[in-house]
């Protein structure tokens, strides 16, 4: 899950930073409402969620949010305020702020409130319409769960066994399996599992695609993930039938 963070106190940006990155988000940090819109306009990468402070340079949270809904974007926002007046709080959510958490803050709260956001977040962004995500995805036998960050296998006789993935293969095979059938280019991919600021290796996403391939592999789940030349990759449900039923 990958989230734009805009917020320009540098030790609270820090301090959520580092909690969501151990959580097993990914993370877009910025300081300046102008800066974020510039994320948020260019097809880069897909944000799952969204963390605006009210009050920023350049623009606004509340700013930000009317942008996002004026086009259509139903990206889940949390509004980070001072501000705790009831008129306040009316403002935020009629400027498209999906929920409203007052200064100071615990990071367990706000842990809870982005994952109760991503149980209402739509599928892609692309429609106002709410939907619930499901916790849990499976594709015959192999079953990954959003809320826990685990992957099984699930066998003919019933016996369950864990895969064990690193936080980035995890990442991987959650974004694959969200877009089934769907070609994801290596930009696409690359941006969607680190941050803009992270330094990236060119070969990067061909090792983690490898290396997803071989636990998988392990376990019977084979041909799952496609290589489209000269596109990409596919998660193509349709190879469970012969591999992991």
């Amino acid at each position: 899950m990958k989230v734009l963070l805009v917020e320009d106190e540098p030790d609270l940006g820090a301090s959520i930073q580092r909690k969501l990155s151990k959580e097993r988000y990914i993370v877009d940090w910025v300081l300046d409402g102008n800066e974020a819109w510039t994320y948020l306009e260019h097809d880069w990468t897909q944000y799952t969620l969204a963390i605006f402070d009210w009050l920023l340079p350049g623009m606004s949270g509340i700013e930000l949010c009317k942008r996002l809904r004026d086009r259509g974007d139903a990206l889940p926002v949390l509004m980070l305020t001072a501000k705790d007046s009831m008129a306040d709080k009316v403002a935020g959510l009629d400027a498209g702020a999906d929920d409203y958490l007052i200064k100071p803050f615990g990071m367990a709260e706000l842990l809870a409130r982005l994952r109760a956001l991503q149980r209402r977040a739509s599928f892609g962004g692309a429609s106002l319409t709410s939907q619930f995500q499901p916790l849990q995805l499976q594709v015959g036998g192999l079953i990954l769960d959003c809320g826990n960050c685990t992957v099984s296998r699930q066998y003919p006789n019933g016996e369950n066994k864990v895969i064990y993935l690193t936080k980035k293969e995890f990442q991987l095979l959650e974004y694959l399996m969200k877009r089934p059938n769907t070609v994801i280019t290596r930009d696409q991919i690359l941006n969607h599992l680190y941050a803009f600021s992270a330094e990236r290796v060119s070969n990067v996403v061909a090792a983690q695609i490898r290396l997803l391939r071989r636990k998988l592999s392990e376990y019977g789940c084979d041909g799952l993930i496609e290589t489209v030349p000269s596109m990409g990759y596919r998660f193509n449900p349709g190879n469970a039938d012969s591999t992991i039923s």
